[in-house]
C-alpha cells in the first residue's frame, strides 16, 4: 500500500522549504511537497543531474542535431487549450491506464497554476509544415527553479513525434539552461530500478540518486533493487524528525 510524507507549501516561506526538502527527496505537485514513505517498499529514489559532470552520449549527440529547429519559449505558469489538447493525446497514447489519464482541463489548469514557488512553462514548438500556417505545440515542460538547479515536476509531448526522442531532448535542454544559469542540477523526479518506463533515466551520466540519506551517484543501476522500508507506521515520528528543516515553523503530516 503506497504510503507518503507530505506537507503543504505554501506562505511567504515556500520557496525556502521547497528548497530545502527537494534536497532531501521531496518533490511538488501544485502546493504540496511529497515523498514515498511506503511501509514495505523503498523503490522510489530521487535522481538529479550534476550538470558540470554530464557530458552528451553518441545518442544525445544524435538526437540534438535531429530537433535543431525547435523553438524554445519560457512563460509564467498559465495552462492553455493548446497546452491541455496535447498532454489529452499524450496521456491517451503514453499512459492510458495511468493515475493522470482522467484529469479534465480544471485539474490540468490547477496542475500547471498552482503553485507558490518560482515555476516556469517551457514550451517547444516546432516549425510550421506544408498546408500549416503556425509553429505547431511539440512538447511542454512544467519546470520549477531551485536555489541549486531547475526541476522538471511533468513533461509532456507529441506521441506522434515519437521519433524525435522529446523527453530525452527536454532534459537535454534543461542541462543546457542549468549550465547557462550557472545551476548546479538538473532534478528529474524518481527513479524505480527495474522499472522500464525509467530506465532512460539511468543513461544520463552524472547521474546521482538520494539514497540512505545522502545524494550518491548511481554507479551501475544494476546494483540496486527495491528494498525494504525499515521504519514501520508506529515510527513515523521518528522519521520525520531525521528531516532538516528552514528555520520555520513547519507541520509535515503523513
Amino acid at each position: 500500500m503506497e504510503r507518503k510524507l507530505l506537507t503543504a507549501l505554501q506562505g511567504k516561506e515556500a520557496q525556502k522549504l521547497n528548497n530545502t526538502l527537494s534536497k532531501q527527496g521531496f518533490r511538488r505537485s501544485q502546493n504540496v511537497l511529497y515523498r514515498p514513505s511506503c511501509f514495505k517498499c523503498y523503490a522510489c529514489l530521487s535522481d538529479r543531474i550534476r550538470v558540470a559532470d554530464f557530458a552528451p552520449s553518441r545518442s544525445h549527440r544524435r538526437i540534438l542535431k535531429r530537433i535543431e529547429g525547435l523553438y524554445r519559449n519560457i512563460t509564467s505558469p498559465w495552462a492553455t487549450e493548446e497546452q491541455f489538447i496535447l498532454f489529452c493525446h499524450y496521456l491517451d497514447t503514453r499512459h492510458a491506464d495511468g493515475g493522470m489519464a482522467d484529469m479534465n482541463i480544471v485539474e490540468f489548469t490547477a496542475m500547471i497554476e498552482q503553485t507558490a514557488i518560482k515555476s516556469r512553462v517551457i514550451e517547444y514548438t516546432r516549425p510550421p509544415r506544408q498546408n500549416e500556417s503556425k509553429h505547431s505545440l511539440a512538447a511542454v515542460c512544467l519546470t520549477d527553479v531551485f536555489d541549486d538547479g531547475l526541476s522538471m515536476v511533468y513533461s509532456f509531448y507529441d506521441p506522434d513525434l515519437a521519433d524525435l526522442s522529446l523527453g530525452t531532448y527536454m532534459i537535454l535542454d534543461h542541462i543546457a539552461m542549468a549550465r547557462e544559469a550557472g545551476l548546479p542540477y538538473v532534478y528529474l523526479g524518481y527513479w524505480v530500478p527495474g522499472s522500464q518506463k525509467m530506465d532512460y533515466k539511468a543513461g544520463f551520466n552524472a547521474l546521482e540518486i538520494y539514497k540512505d540519506g545522502q545524494w550518491q551517484d548511481i554507479g551501475n543501476p544494476t546494483d540496486h533493487k527495491a528494498e525494504l522500508q525499515p521504519l514501520s507506521v508506529d515510527l513515523i515520528a521518528e522519521y520525520v524528525t531525521q528531516i532538516n528543516l528552514p528555520d520555520t515553523h513547519i507541520l509535515i503530516r503523513d
